[in-house]
């Protein structure tokens, strides 16, 4: 059950996040993920798991491509709001150009390769 229900709200987080940047656009879904820090009570031990594995689910129920902002900002809100400090990060390379977007917990790489933060400047941490 809780992990339906996890996969419900990972589901939602990416609709949220499509509806906002239609709306409202890019600063406004980087506000809003900023201010999406909230005391909540110390998760269960394999939280994080329970919360990657929904969000993979959810990618798979999707209906439309999802990039990796989009899935970070998702990741980083169900994550915090069951009580974890997640950090979206945002980094780019120069030459040849690539960006990517990538979520951390106490400097850990939770969705990604752990390479990205070694071969890429960071922008941005939220």
């Amino acid at each position: 059950m809780k992990c339906a229900w996890l996969v419900v709200r990972s589901l939602w987080e990416l609709v949220r996040y499509d509806v906002m940047i239609r709306l409202f656009g890019f600063r406004r879904v980087l506000r809003s993920a900023a201010g999406a820090r909230r005391q909540a009570p110390a998760p269960e031990p394999d939280f994080e798991n329970h919360v990657r594995d929904a969000q993979n689910w959810a990618l798979s129920l999707y209906w439309k491509r999802v990039f990796c902002l989009q899935r970070s900002v998702a990741l980083a809100r169900v994550l915090r709001g069951g009580g974890l400090d997640a950090h979206i990060v945002i980094g780019c390379r120069p030459e040849p150009f690539t960006s990517h977007a990538w979520v951390e917990i106490d400097g850990r790489v939770v969705n990604d390769s752990p390479a990205f933060p070694k071969l890429l400047y960071v922008l941005e941490r939220i």
